[in-house]
């Protein structure tokens, strides 16, 4: 296991294939050969190659799988990439935070009326703190400095739309799928703190849970 994460971390010294592995993270659909290397500016053969080391350490995941809405035709179907469902942790020395999180977040759970309230009150302190911090220096588009603050949380904001950013990733992901309404309700206070340590009073949070990303995205006030 130890192995394992090495070699996925020396995989993404090489520039274009981390390039390729973030191009891929930053989709929300399975993605070919032909579109990342065109992404990149690279041959197929080469984006095919740096693909293949990235499912051979597991950061990526492969299978094929016919273009969606696009006629079968007689050539092979192609084969298509999507971040792995795993992520990587690489700690030294080694660190087990999940494992007091877990403890900790199933304590809340046991007594929500006592405990849950205060976690929450924690999770908002906290943000806001963080959100203070991150806003020394900081100018411009609320929602983009929002966007960045939580880029560095390791959320990856997508701010496809110019009044919304969705987290494509959820930083506590492995306690989440056990403990869902308590994780995400945490997560939730903690981004609340964060708007208003920003002093972002233009932006609000929602609870929107998706499959496999963030439960909270962040809007514009002025979105309907």
């Amino acid at each position: 296991m130890e192995s394992a994460r090495w070699q996925a971390v020396a995989a993404l010294v090489d520039p274009v294939r981390r390039a390729l592995h973030d191009y891929v993270r930053r989709q929300d659909h399975p993605v070919t050969r032909e579109e990342a290397a065109d992404a990149e500016g690279i041959s197929r053969h080469l984006a095919a190659f740096h693909m293949d080391k990235l499912v051979e350490v597991g950061l990526l995941g492969a299978r094929y799988e016919a273009p969606e809405g696009l006629p079968r035709g007689r050539g092979r179907t192609p084969k298509v990439y999507e971040p792995a469902d795993n992520g990587l942790s690489l700690t030294i020395p080694e660190r087990r935070y999940e494992l007091i999180a877990a403890i900790l977040t199933e304590a809340i759970a046991e007594k929500p009326t006592d405990a849950g309230e205060a976690a929450r009150r924690q999770a908002r302190s906290r943000g806001k703190r963080y959100g203070r911090q991150f806003s020394s220096g900081q100018s411009g588009n609320p929602l983009t400095v929002a966007a960045k603050a939580l880029t560095e949380l390791g959320f990856e904001p997508d701010q496809d739309q110019p009044d919304l950013v969705i987290l494509r990733n959820c930083p506590f992901h492995a306690l989440a799928v056990n403990q869902p309404e308590l994780v995400c309700g945490l997560n939730h206070s903690f981004i609340e703190g964060l708007i208003r340590g920003l002093d972002a009073g233009a932006l609000t949070s929602h609870l929107v849970p998706r499959p496999g990303a963030c439960c909270v995205e962040i809007r514009a006030n002025d979105r309907e």
